[in-house]
């Protein structure tokens, strides 16, 4: 059976398609990848704010390595889950569905290959006040600015 897929044939990738800023974002789906030198959580984040992005969705990776697992904890810690949960050190898959919080994220291709990286992440409750003050993206990456979590 033959499908047509428009696009597929083009070897570049829009630059529309990246995301880069700050999102409040839902957690859509996530599983745990286990690989010898870097074992991972793989979400699924789908965008709720703003309003010209919603309903996008992307991946990305939470590395578990003892050196990422701060970044790991910092996500479960803003985005509200369980702390019973967290304080015995066990991430539970389906625990994590339909968790909000807000994240910054970043595009990076390497070799080739693209990737959407989770820079920061805040609380859902901060939405409001970060959302207004990520306005300017181009002097929080010159680095004149900077927000607590984000």
């Amino acid at each position: 059976m033959r499908r047509q897929i428009p696009g597929l044939h083009a070897q570049h990738q829009d630059s529309d398609t990246s995301l880069d800023g700050v999102f409040l974002v839902r957690v859509e789906r996530a599983s745990y990848r286990w690989h010898p030198q870097k074992p991972f959580v793989e979400l699924r984040l789908v965008i709720l704010e703003p309003q010209s992005s919603q309903d996008r969705s992307f991946f990305s990776r939470l590395y578990c390595t003892e050196r990422a697992l701060w970044k790991l904890h910092w996500f479960l810690r803003d985005f509200g889950y369980d702390a019973d949960l967290l304080n015995r050190d066990q991430v539970d898959e389906k625990a994590l569905l339909n968790l909000r919080g807000v994240v910054r994220t970043s595009h990076k291709v390497v070799n080739g290959r693209s990737y959407q990286n989770l820079d920061s992440f805040a609380p859902a409750g901060e939405w409001e006040e970060l959302s207004g003050a990520s306005i300017d993206d181009t002097d929080v990456q010159d680095g004149k600015r900077d927000f607590d979590g984000l």
